[in-house]
């Protein structure tokens, strides 16, 4: 069953190494929505984008895909919802032995079935809609960081997900490789009717791309409102060490 792209946190706990990092988070992401997870380094953000997509079991709470608990769900419908959520990791976490064209490859291979003509005419789509046609020889180490988080993008984009995860894009980036992958991002998002969601330190990416925005701090939904009226609580967002451009 295809998702429509609908997800719901409800009062999720989680502990690790026996310290809690989650507290009774709940939020809720409509279709084709774009929402930004903010917050101070170790709030619990990249935790809960694990949950997101099924990588962490919740303590307490549930994780819900179009109303679907992922921890309740059997391996065989785990990894069918799986396929319809992308991730694009930090690090663009490419694998450096294999090529350009193979690593956006790699999710088509695990999870369809095709003629080799048809996978390979999916990556070069997938490749040129994020600028990079023609680079599928490549290795990893020729790109720039930039190039990287480009082709990572690809990756995630192989299958045709209803649902995008962004887990700091543009970090480690010059202006420029910025503002290519923000342009790239809500220019997919706008075109696909993607539910986005991004997990930042850089308001100032928030800004450009989401319409709403969840503060964690300390495990728990600190804020929750639309970007232009989160940002005007400037002064209670800087009480947590968050940095608030001005949004015109």
């Amino acid at each position: 069953m295809e998702l429509s792209g609908r997800v719901e946190v409800v009062d999720l706990h989680k502990a690790l190494g026996g310290q809690p990092v989650l507290r009774g988070v709940s939020l809720r992401v409509q279709p084709g929505e774009a929402v930004a997870i903010l917050g101070p380094s170790g709030c619990g953000k990249t935790v809960l984008l694990r949950h997101l997509v099924g990588l962490l079991v919740p303590d307490r709470g549930e994780v819900r895909l179009d109303g679907e608990a992922l921890h309740r769900l059997p391996p065989h419908r785990l990894r069918e919802v799986r396929s319809q959520v992308g991730v694009v990791f930090q690090s663009a976490a490419l694998f450096d032995s294999l090529t350009v064209g193979e690593n956006v490859a790699f999710p088509l291979r695990r999870h369809r079935r095709m003629p080799e003509s048809r996978l390979q005419e999916i990556v070069a789509e997938k490749l040129n809609l994020v600028g990079m046609g023609g680079t599928e020889h490549k290795m990893p180490a020729e790109l720039s960081g930039g190039m990287r988080k480009r082709v990572g993008i690809a990756r995630a984009l192989a299958l045709d997900p209803k649902i995008v995860l962004y887990d700091e894009p543009t970090a480690g980036l010059d202006p420029e490789g910025r503002r290519e992958i923000l342009s790239r991002v809500r220019d997919l998002h706008r075109k696909a009717a993607l539910t986005v969601v991004l997990i930042s330190h850089s308001m100032d990416d928030v800004a450009r791309l989401c319409q709403r925005v969840v503060v964690l701090h300390r495990g728990q939904v600190f804020l929750d409102a639309p970007v232009r009226e989160a940002f005007a609580q400037s002064d209670r967002l800087r009480s947590i060490g968050l940095d608030v451009p001005r949004v015109t």
